[in-house]
């Protein structure tokens, strides 16, 4: 069974950092891109970043390049989302999602993915 565990959500305050945890099982970790998402209330989910399968490319959306920064590691099958430089406008529910694809192969449209975690709140107050 295919499972992906967020955690690390919480309330901080406007300029506070922040580490998402996304904890993957029932897959082989190395053949999968994984992406994180976010929906605010009343707002369509967006992508936030990408890492492809085997850790071999990023992407990340253009309101959090240089804030936020998207690791893996293949021996946890795990893979972070550090948020730094938080914003009220970061305030959301997070997902991260994964999707079989090829290497290098990345992308932030939620269509795309097959596997969805439940989720972990992030507020920033500001």
């Amino acid at each position: 069974e295919v499972q992906l565990v967020e955690s690390g959500g919480g309330l901080v305050q406007a300029g506070g950092s922040l580490r998402l945890s996304c904890a993957a099982s029932g897959f082989t970790f190395d053949d999968y891109a994984i992406g994180w998402f976010r929906q605010a209330p009343g707002k369509e989910r967006e992508g936030v970043s990408c890492i492809s399968s085997r850790g071999l490319r990023t992407a990340y959306a253009d309101s959090v390049k240089g804030r936020f920064t998207m690791t893996s590691d293949k021996a946890k099958n795990t893979v972070y989302l550090e948020m730094n430089s938080l914003k009220p406008e970061d305030t959301a529910v997070y997902y991260c999602a994964a999707v079989q694809f090829p290497f290098f192969a990345v992308t932030m449209r939620p269509s795309a993915f097959r596997y969805w975690g439940q989720g972990t709140q992030v507020t920033i107050s500001s």
